[in-house]
């Protein structure tokens, strides 16, 4: 009955499902690659390399921006990857010479980080603009359907139930009988490549989900993390040490939201750094280069993001955050080293973002985005051929009040 029960959740649970998992396996896997293939659509938004010559620093490309911007005021600079630099600007910040909100075309300039030149202009995501924008398009696919928020709702209820579903199909691989449990469990791990039609799907689907079973998990965990922080939090909260900043933040001030900082961008540049460098000294990690540089006004403050020894990925750096009129220290966020919690979401994030252990890893997640896709469409397949089946025998039972046991089509494995 139980097991009856768990068939009944898998099944249901993975047609609400299918639709939005085909989706996120096959953008997932695209976004493993997105500089390779962003360089292959868009080439000309990518710096050429300048081995042996530094890099311009974060304040003067701030600067430099402003310069190409004058109308809007720059919002943050952050090296993505090493071959570029991506601008943001305020989007509610008010034009001292018109007396006008900044309406630009674009939300982000992405520059040479050797020289500072312009490599392009984009609205993020709007794929009306070309192929400049077929990544961040994908990307936003992925992460919210382009929904915006209702996106994230609706997809971190859909990575909640895939993480429950990943041990409900673990469950019903196994053996009904304790006896023998290898030699009746070891059938479930095998696929058979001169099966029919229908049980090469059934078995390419129950031992994909065995073989991939603890990356699966991995993958719809982190996917609560990144679109369900509320249930993510309180669960890892209960189970481990799980805080976001290791310091008490300072008491913010009210400020307008039109009043620029006290300090510029050189100027928090140069605090960000002397905080990071003696935040290093107080928790035993060093500092190894400089990642970004942002400024939140409803905060009044600057958040700087420096690569660390403490790091795993580039895309979740060690931060900072000083006050934007005096400099003063007001918190930071370590990834790694200090509560339990934190570095297992790092580790989350990592893995998910396939930002650790190179291109070799990022190729497998390419491959795991597929197979999560083949998952959906051979578990939809599965269930509708075994509908099939019980609509022809309800049929033919209907017609003749009993069915022949050779009529009746045959099923393989539990029904999905």
């Amino acid at each position: 009955m139980i097991r009856h029960f768990f068939v009944w959740l898998h099944r249901w649970t993975g047609l609400v499902m299918a639709g939005f998992l085909i989706l996120v396996g096959l953008t997932g896997s695209m976004l493993a690659l997105w500089s390779p293939l962003e360089r292959l659509v868009c080439p000309q938004i990518y710096a050429a390399p300048r081995p042996g010559v530094p890099q311009l620093d974060l304040a003067t490309l701030a600067e430099h921006a402003g310069t190409l911007v004058p109308q809007c005021r720059v919002a943050g600079v952050e090296l993505f990857g090493t071959n570029q630099v991506w601008v943001s600007f305020e989007p509610h910040h008010m034009d001292p010479a018109t007396a006008h909100l900044c309406t630009l075309g674009f939300d982000q300039l992405l520059l040479d980080p050797w020289t500072g030149a312009e490599l392009g202009r984009r609205k993020f995501g709007d794929i009306s603009q070309g192929w400049i924008n077929l990544m961040p398009f994908i990307y936003q696919l992925h992460s919210n359907l382009r929904l915006s928020m209702t996106g994230y709702w609706i997809l971190g209820g859909v990575a909640l139930l895939w993480t429950v579903d990943c041990f409900v199909g673990f469950y019903l691989t196994l053996p009904v009988a304790l006896d023998r449990f290898w030699q009746r469990w070891r059938p479930s791990w095998l696929i058979k490549r001169r099966a029919g039609f229908y049980s090469f799907n059934f078995l390419l689907h129950r031992a994909s989900g065995l073989w991939l079973w603890a990356m699966l998990f991995i993958f719809a965990w982190s996917s609560v993390y990144l679109n369900l922080s509320a249930v993510y939090d309180r669960v890892t909260g209960a189970l481990f040490d799980y805080t976001w900043a290791v310091s008490h933040p300072m008491e913010m001030p009210h400020r307008e939201g039109n009043q620029p900082p006290k300090l510029d961008w050189r100027a928090a540049q140069e605090a960000g750094a002397r905080l990071m460098a003696e935040q290093a000294a107080i928790h035993g990690f060093t500092v190894e280069r400089q990642e970004s540089l942002s400024y939140v006004p409803v905060e009044n403050a600057y958040y700087y993001d420096a690569r660390t020894s403490r790091d795993i990925s580039d895309l979740n750096a060690t931060a900072l955050v000083l006050d934007g009129d005096t400099g003063g220290f007001r918190s930071l966020r370590l990834t790694t080293g200090e509560h339990s919690g934190n570095t297992i979401s790092t580790w989350l994030y990592a893995l998910h973002t396939a930002d650790v252990f190179g291109l070799p890893y990022r190729i497998f997640v390419c491959f795991l985005g597929l197979a999560i896709s083949m998952l959906s469409v051979t578990g939809v397949y599965i269930w509708w051929k075994k509908r099939k089946g019980r609509l022809f025998t309800a049929s033919r039972r209907g017609r003749s009040g009993n069915v022949r046991s050779g009529d009746a089509p045959l099923v393989l494995g539990p029904e999905l």
